[in-house]
């Protein structure tokens, strides 16, 4: 055994002991002037007893006797450890049980400067880790920062038209909580589902445009009238036209289309089906739901049922089926936003 790891001992910075029948250690060749001022000491040649000298080495000679009792195969590492020298500045140390020749042998290596090359190395993986983290960290606020802009401008666009439009705050704040609700469950993204939140109540955003003497009429329109409301939908859409933010581009679509119907005969560009983008045509079934089941200056309330009654005869006409059906099937969720945001006294 000793002509085995004789060649080995002399390449590497090591010592290798044998473990005697007593359980103390037997230096197998010459100790290391590192292992004798840790270990060895001032003790005399012979058998040494190595516990007591670390408490990280007496750890592991736990492990290491049960490996060896074992007879398992290969060898136990204690991974890198660090000891204090007299003076000395730290060791980093690895020590590793092992069976040759079917003798219990323990090794302890002395890592040195590729224990130091490799703790730079993780150091500054942690640290790239950290700065990584950081810089998320900092993103994601200036992202939220953002995003807390943007609802701002669009409150505060939903206001200014407010003072033009009969329309109550808590109409176009159920619009917003009703499409909300029918994109997630149409599988939209959370981040979408957001934008159509905040996008909706912008809806009608174009009726700043038209004329008091129309927006405010207390009687039907005439038809040259109702031409020129149904501008608003134009209007609406080169109001909040040509934005970069995905959220104010969504509320455009929503105020140009709106109106459109599915079989093609709405305003104001005949569009039809699919060609009509999605927010809008979620707007289109909620925009009519809260108007036929709330009171306004020129008309009752009409019973839940009775407006859906009304409104299914519009399905495949102004509706999209599809977004319908999903809409009916969220109908309690629809009724409890109704129930928690309602129109001011």
């Amino acid at each position: 055994m000793n002509s085995i790891l004789s060649g080995v001992i002399q390449s590497f910075d090591m010592v290798a002991l044998c473990v005697q029948g007593d359980g103390r250690f037997q230096l197998l060749g010459q100790a290391t002037p590192w292992f004798n001022e840790l270990f060895a000491g001032s003790a005399p040649p012979g058998a040494l007893r190595l516990e007591g000298k670390s408490l990280f080495l007496d750890n592991f000679l736990v492990d290491a006797r049960e490996h060896w009792g074992a007879r398992k195969e290969g060898s136990l590492s204690s991974g890198p450890f660090l000891e204090s020298g007299l003076g000395q500045g730290d060791h980093a140390l690895e020590a590793r049980a092992l069976l040759v020749e079917g003798q219990c042998v323990l090794v302890i290596v002395n890592l040195g400067q590729s224990y130091e090359v490799n703790r730079k190395l993780l150091q500054a993986a942690r640290q790239n880790l950290l700065n990584q983290e950081i810089l998320e960290l900092e993103v994601s606020k200036r992202t939220v920062a953002i995003r807390d802009r943007q609802l701002e401008l669009a409150a505060r666009l939903i206001y200014a038209a407010g003072f033009r439009d009969e329309e109550t705050g808590a109409h176009i704040k159920r619009i917003g909580l009703y499409s909300g609700e029918i994109a997630a469950q149409l599988g939209w993204s959370p981040y979408a589902v957001d934008d159509i939140r905040t996008a909706a109540p912008m809806h009608d955003i174009g009726k700043i445009g038209i004329p008091d003497k129309i927006l405010k009429k207390p009687g039907p329109l005439s038809a040259s009238e109702f031409t020129i409301m149904k501008t608003h939908a134009s209007i609406g859409g080169e109001i909040l036209g040509a934005s970069e933010v995905p959220m104010i581009q969504m509320a455009a679509e929503i105020a140009s289309n709106h109106h459109e119907c599915w079989n093609g005969r709405g305003y104001p560009r005949g569009l039809y089906g699919e060609h009509i983008p999605e927010a809008a045509r979620i707007v289109a079934i909620v925009d009519v739901y809260d108007a036929l089941v709330h009171e306004r200056v020129y008309k009752p309330a009409l019973p839940e049922e009775q407006a859906l009654a009304i409104m299914a005869k519009s399905v495949g006409i102004q509706f999209d089926p599809r977004i319908f059906e999903v809409f009916l099937a969220n109908i309690d969720t629809m009724r409890a936003i109704r129930e928690e945001v309602k129109d001011e006294n």
